[in-house]
């Protein structure tokens, strides 16, 4: 290796990098302020502008776009025609590039951002040079990312040069890079709403939520044994910013590789769980939330949960949004379980596990602020397209309900409707969830009538040797009729919340008066397809 271009926005670490290149006796070449950070350090740099014999130009617009910068990162060194071509035209080779872009996904994401600071921190020349070096990656390495100095210095330090394997990696990395930054650029420009009687060097444009072309970048973070059947293949990517506690950043302490199923129940846990600020236990079956509860300790709260639907619990995943103790640990471990997520766990407590190398221990760090960080759009993938839409973020306080029943609930069953409501809003359409002192009593799920719900879930707290009497129902949509009502009274129900809105309320409202009983309405639903 010879020559080496840096040309960096993020100057983390690039002095340390390029002193660990001089001390190799590679030549560095550089531009603007990145040459200037150099030289300042003692490093012997050559501009760009005395290799290209042009200076830079138009505030730095134009500085890179140069023969004897692509030319020395395009040509290919196996070819006797592409070197003659240089050597006619005095142009050196470039082995080496270290580019990383204008910040412009931080620019956009700034409060107040203008669309003139947008439009200036769409790099150029970055990302021309990248694609360069990235397409004759035989020849040239390509970093774009702070993140891969050292593996590119301990291979020149150990074999003299770089790897193909490296350099190939290199490349992958970097169109990538390019493909994330265009798409941001895309992304951000089609949710432009264009005013062009408001241009000027200060307009902020008005932002559409969803934007023209939705560019949605991943990063694979594992394949998996096989998919929701053993005969479909599947694999795990993250959002390339994952949201902080967020299951994609959560860490597997033991066990055995997470199946798809596995991912998919225990984002719905993981979601639900985290929704409370007191201690909750969650356990979910088949996306389902099958127990709930709220308590003082993980020990109370498993205990609670676990009650309502022992059952459906076996297999099931379970999540706390406190960290698992030994007596927690001691409690779970005398069922079978897929995967335990907490946010940490003590040492008594993976002792308990240590003997069961097959259960699945996830820690997940989760956020001060961890009931308000949510996903902010869902996306559903159907035939040759996407649905995309605001994420359910919407939390009911006792301020939202509104009693239309002769009836009014008591503090207590006011307390217990808002924790159904928050359960109801993670259990599957239709749902309907009976609560009782911060547990659920009976839960019924996914199923194409609201009757046959209520119903299950009167049946499952029977199998559980459950009583219903004073417990209250949460429905994720408005009764349609007053037989949904009439089942959950007579199940034991003294107080309901729904959403309200039915043509026929008038005749549930009636129904619930003339069964004594108290009802809410929320004012919102939540459908969970």
């Amino acid at each position: 290796m010879m020559r080496a271009l840096l040309s960096v926005s993020d100057k983390t670490g690039i002095v340390e990098f390029a002193q660990a290149l001089h001390a190799l006796n590679v030549q560095l070449l550089s531009t603007g302020g990145t040459a200037k950070l150099l030289a300042d350090a003692g490093l012997p740099v050559t501009e760009v502008a005395e290799v290209t014999q042009f200076p830079e130009m138009l505030d730095g617009r134009v500085k890179t776009l140069h023969p004897k910068v692509h030319g020395g990162l395009l040509a290919r060194r196996d070819l006797p025609a592409h070197m003659a071509a240089l050597q006619e035209h005095g142009i050196d080779t470039i082995d080496l590039l270290v580019v990383n872009l204008y910040p412009f996904e931080a620019t956009v994401a700034k409060m107040g951002c203008t669309l003139a600071d947008a439009i200036e921190n769409i790099d150029i020349g970055g990302p021309a040079m990248v694609r360069s070096a990235a397409k004759n990656w035989q020849d040239v390495g390509v970093i774009t990312d702070a993140s891969q100095y050292p593996a590119v210095i301990d291979e020149l330090q150990t074999l003299g040069k770089l790897s193909n394997a490296l350099r190939f990696s290199l490349s992958v990395a970097a169109f990538n890079r390019i493909s994330q930054y265009d798409g941001a650029i895309s992304n951000y420009l089609s949710s432009v709403q264009f005013e062009e009687d408001k241009l000027s060097e200060d307009y902020v444009p008005q932002m559409a939520v969803f934007p023209g072309q939705a560019n949605m970048y991943t990063a694979k973070m594992q394949d998996l044994r096989y998919g929701e059947n053993s005969h479909q293949q599947a694999a795990w990517y993250r959002d390339m910013q994952p949201q902080v506690g967020s299951l994609a950043t959560g860490v597997q302490l033991q066990g055995k590789e997470l199946s798809y199923n596995n991912i998919a129940d225990a984002d719905a846990a993981w979601e639900c769980v985290k929704s409370f600020e007191e201690p909750a236990c969650v356990i979910v079956k088949h996306a389902n939330p099958c127990g709930v509860a709220v308590g003082q300790n993980p020990l109370e709260c498993y205990t609670k949960a676990f009650q309502t639907d022992p059952t459906s619990a076996f297999g099931g995943i379970i999540a706390f949004n406190r960290p698992v103790d030994g007596a927690a640990a001691q409690a779970v471990s005398k069922q079978f379980v897929e995967v335990l997520m907490a946010p940490n766990f003590t040492d008594e407590a993976l002792e308990v596990f240590k003997g069961k190398v097959n259960v699945r221990l996830m820690q997940i760090a989760l956020p001060n602020n961890y009931g308000n960080v949510r996903n902010a759009l869902e996306t559903k993938r159907i035939g040759s397209g996407i649905l995309m839409q605001t994420a359910d973020n919407h939390v009911l306080t006792l301020a939202d309900l509104k009693v239309v029943t002769v009836k009014q609930p008591t503090p207590s069953e006011l307390q217990d409707l808002l924790f159904a409501w928050k359960v109801a809003q993670y259990v599957k359409s239709n749902a309907i969830v009976f609560c009782k002192n911060g547990m659920t009593m009976g839960v019924g799920a996914g199923q194409m009538s609201r009757l046959d719900s209520a119903r299950i879930a009167d049946i499952k707290s029977q199998a559980a040797d459950l009583s219903l009497e004073g417990t209250v129902v949460a429905s994720d949509a408005f009764f349609p009729f007053r037989d949904g009502l009439d089942v959950v009274v007579n199940a034991g129900a003294t107080c309901i919340a729904q959403p309200g809105g039915s043509m026929r309320d008038q005749e549930v409202i009636d129904a619930a008066n003339e069964h004594g009983v108290a009802m809410v309405f929320t004012g919102v639903r939540h459908f969970r397809h």
